[in-house]
C-alpha cells in the first residue's frame, strides 16, 4: 500500500511540535478554500470547494515559501510516501548516515517531516548555496542542511554501544510501548528533547505568563447551560410573566 503526498491535507503530529500552535489555526493556513454554497440554499450543491492536494516539503504551513509553493494553479511531481504505522524517529536521537558523502557518520535529529517520512540531521547531509546574489553583488555561500528518508537513509543507534541497528516496537511488562534494539535487545528510550518546542525545552519548567489561562481558571464554571429557550432565559431574569393565549393554528 502507497500514499501518494500530494493526497495528505494535514500536518502530521511529529511535524508541528516544535512551533506548538494550536491545530486550529495550523489547518486554517494549509487549506485553501475557494468557493462555499452560502447558507441557506439548497443542500444538494456541495458545500465546499477547495484544494484537495497539498504539496508538503521542508517549507512549514504558516509559512510564505509552501504558499507559494501551493498556489491555486502550481502542480507539483507525483511522489510516493510509504506509509509508517509508528513513526520511531524524533527529536534528540543519535542516527547514523546510511548514504551520500557523510555516509556512516553520526549525528543528532534536529526537525522532522513526518508528511514526507523526511529528517534533518543536525550538521550533516549539507549543499551549498548561493544567498543573496545579484547583478551587483556575488552572493555568499551557505551550507544548508538537506532533509534524509526515515525508511532507507538513515537508521537509529543503539545507545548501548553507539553502533546503528534496526528497531522494533514492543510492550514492556507494565504494559509501555518502547522502542528495543533487533540486535542488543536493549530498549533505546525516547528522548527528552522530542518534548521540546519553541517556547519551553520541558513542559514541566514552562513559566506561565500573564496571557496564559492558568490551570486554575479551567475548573472555573463562567456559563451554565439552562434547559431554556433564550426568550424563556431573558423573561425569567426580568421577571416578565406571560399571559397572554396563543392563537390557534393547524399544520396541514
Amino acid at each position: 500500500m502507497r500514499l501518494t503526498c500530494a493526497l495528505l491535507t494535514r500536518m502530521k503530529h511529529w511535524s508541528k511540535v516544535y512551533s506548538n500552535l494550536p491545530d486550529r489555526y495550523i489547518d486554517r493556513v494549509t487549506e485553501q478554500i475557494y468557493w462555499k454554497t452560502p447558507r441557506g440554499k439548497p443542500q444538494y450543491l456541495p458545500r465546499t470547494l477547495k484544494r484537495n492536494r497539498i504539496h508538503f516539503s521542508i517549507h512549514r504551513p504558516w509559512t510564505q515559501p509552501f504558499q507559494y509553493e501551493n498556489q491555486p494553479n502550481s502542480t507539483h511531481q507525483f511522489v510516493h510516501v510509504e506509509p509508517i504505522k509508528n513513526w520511531s524517529f524524533f527529536r534528540g536521537d543519535r542516527v547514523e548516515i546510511l548514504v551520500g558523502p557523510d555516509k556512516g557518520k553520526q549525528g543528532f535529529v534536529k526537525d522532522i517531516y513526518q508528511e514526507r517520512n523526511w529528517i534533518i540531521v543536525a550538521g550533516l547531509n549539507t549543499k551549498l548555496e548561493c544567498v543573496g546574489k545579484t547583478k551587483d553583488y556575488p552572493g555568499y555561500f551557505i551550507r544548508t542542511e538537506k532533509p534524509l528518508l526515515v525508511t532507507t537513509q538513515v537508521s537509529l543507534v543503539d545507545p548501548s554501544d553507539l553502533k546503528s541497528t534496526p528497531i522494533e516496537w514492543r510492550y514492556t511488562e507494565e504494559g509501555e510501548h518502547v522502542r528495543v534494539s533487533a540486535r542488543t535487545g536493549r530498549i533505546i528510550p525516547i528522548p527528552e528533547g522530542s518534548k521540546e518546542t519553541i517556547d519551553y525545552k520541558k513542559p514541566e519548567v514552562y513559566i506561565d505568563n500573564p496571557k496564559d489561562t492558568l490551570a486554575e481558571d479551567l475548573m472555573e464554571v463562567t456559563f451554565d447551560a439552562p434547559l431554556k429557550t433564550f426568550e424563556m432565559d431573558i423573561m425569567d431574569k426580568m421577571g416578565i410573566k406571560e399571559d397572554r393565549v396563543p392563537k390557534k393554528y393547524y399544520w396541514y
